[in-house]
C-alpha cells in the first residue's frame, strides 16, 4: 500500500494501515501494540513514545509508515520516508546482515530482543535495542510486508 500523505486528522491517522500493525502484532503475541482505546489507536500509535516502523512487498521494500517518533529518529519527513527502501536504514556495509535478519522474519514469523546499528539521514549512527520486527498480514491472512518497533537506541 502507499500512502501519500502524512498520518494526520484529516486522513484519520492513516486508521486501517494502523489496524493492520496492531492486530498482525497482536495476532503473533496476543497482546496490542499499545493498551488503547481502539477509536484513536492510529492517532495514538503515531504518537507513541516508541519508534514504530513498516515496509512494503516489493521486491526492494520501500517504508510505508513511521509514527513521529521514527521520522524523528531517522531524521526524515513523510515524503523522504515513503521513498527510502527500507535497506536504507542500515550503512551499506550491515545491509547484507540486516538482510538476513529481515529473510528470518519472513520465514519465522517476528524477531524478538534484536539489535543492531541503523543510520539517520544525517549520518547519525545508533544502536537500536530490544526491537521486535514481524510479519503484517491482512484479514485474509495475505502478507503486507513487515514493521518493527523499539523504544531503546542509543547513539553512537
Amino acid at each position: 500500500m502507499y500512502y501519500p500523505n502524512l498520518p494526520s486528522t484529516e486522513n484519520q491517522f492513516l486508521a486501517e494501515h494502523a489496524k493492520l500493525l496492531n492486530n498482525s502484532f497482536q495476532w503473533l503475541f496476543d497482546t496490542p501494540l499499545l493498551d488503547s482505546n481502539k477509536d484513536d489507536l492510529a492517532e495514538q500509535l503515531f504518537y507513541a513514545p516508541l519508534v514504530l516502523l513498516s515496509h512494503n512487498t516489493a521486491a526492494d521494500p520501500l517504508f510505508n509508515y513511521a509514527n513521529q517518533k521514527g521520522l524523528e529518529l531517522f531524521e526524515l519527513d513523510w515524503e523522504q520516508l515513503i521513498c527510502l527502501p527500507s535497506r536504507a536504514s542500515a550503512e551499506v556495509i550491515n545491509q547484507a546482515a540486516r538482510d538476513k535478519l529481515m529473510a528470518q522474519v519472513t520465514s519465522h514469523g517476528f524477531i524478538k530482543g534484536y539489535e543492531g546499528v541503523r543510520i539517520s539521514s544525517s549520518g547519525k549512527r545508533f544502536q537500536i535495542n530490544n526491537a521486535i520486527i514481524w510479519n503484517l498480514h491482512d484479514e485474509q491472512g495475505a502478507y503486507q510486508g513487515q514493521a518493527a518497533c523499539f523504544s531503546e537506541w542509543v547513539f553512537l
